[in-house]
């Protein structure tokens, strides 16, 4: 697990560095081609990307929050989750993160934050009413364990790319469809950098979002290990899990932004040929044989 944890650490920085150079390409490529200056691009680039991602590093998970309609409770509110948080904060040896509801039915939970310091757990009102004392504390375990794992680090910063990435695409392609590039005379160069940036503008938004899921869907294995490790229970979970996938109400607050965040695909309801592709998460099933083999 200690490893897994510097293995995170590490894996941020190559996710920055990976998708810094990726944006910072997309900048040459729309300086290029919109001002007959790359490196201007990328210098207005790099100043989009710094402010850009310091926002949403310290301030992106109040926006996830905001935007799930979670409510911070106190634990005279809710002393029941609040022992169950106290106890694994101790058994995980992180600071105790804060709590919110989303006041849905639907079953699922999700942590965010920046690091353990910096962190908060949030769980429906539904899975509150309709889990037993086993079965949430191994939701809590596993959304504590994305905390201890430092996984939301890693998923804050990929969200954050992710939407940068998207962004300049869109500015990318909204400009070559309805921009005006002046009057320059167009070279066979020019040609060739417009039918690029075209190529990028479409396909940058989709590598990001793979890269994204393919990223989440690894976390979800761990958290479930590390879970069954802080309990010492894995049952609990996998109960868990197999009512959570059972579960066929729909959560309203989630969106694609914020799906990769909860415990299951809250959007799962919602089918789609891409589902496969895109899915967020392994399989319940295989996620409940792996705990049941403990």
């Amino acid at each position: 697990m200690f490893q897994q944890v510097d293995e995170n650490k590490r894996n941020t920085l190559i996710l920055i560095a990976l998708f810094s150079l990726f944006v910072l390409a997309l900048s040459w490529v729309l300086g290029r081609i919109f001002t007959g200056y790359g490196t201007l691009g990328v210098i207005l680039g790099f100043i989009f990307l710094i402010i850009y991602v310091a926002i949403n590093y310290f301030m992106g998970d109040s926006i996830v929050l905001a935007i799930s309609g979670a409510r911070e409770v106190k634990k005279e509110e809710n002393p029941y989750l609040f022992n169950l948080i106290d106890g694994l904060c101790m058994a995980a040896g992180i600071p105790k993160p804060k709590a919110y509801i989303i006041n849905d039915t639907a079953l699922n939970a999700f942590a965010t934050g920046r690091d353990p310091a910096h962190a908060s757990i949030v769980v429906t009102s539904g899975i509150l009413q309709k889990m037993n004392r086993e079965e949430l504390e191994g939701v809590i375990a596993h959304e504590m364990s994305h905390i201890k794992n430092f996984d939301i680090r890693v998923m804050l910063i990929a969200a954050v790319f992710v939407g940068v990435t998207a962004l300049l695409s869109d500015i990318l392609l909204r400009g070559i469809l309805w921009g005006n590039r002046g009057n320059r005379e167009s070279s066979k160069f020019d040609i060739a950098l417009l039918v690029i940036g075209v190529v990028l503008a479409i396909l940058s938004p989709f590598i990001a979002q793979l890269i994204q899921l393919a990223i989440s869907r690894q976390r979800e294995y761990l958290a479930d290990a590390s879970a069954a490790v802080l309990t010492r229970n894995p049952n609990g979970l996998a109960n868990a899990l197999e009512k959570i996938g059972s579960d066929k109400e729909v959560l309203e607050a989630a969106n694609k932004a914020t799906a990769h965040l909860y415990i299951d695909n809250p959007l799962k309801n919602r089918k789609s040929f891409f589902d496969g592709m895109f899915s967020t998460h392994p399989p319940i099933a295989d996620r409940v044989a792996r705990l049941r083999k403990m």
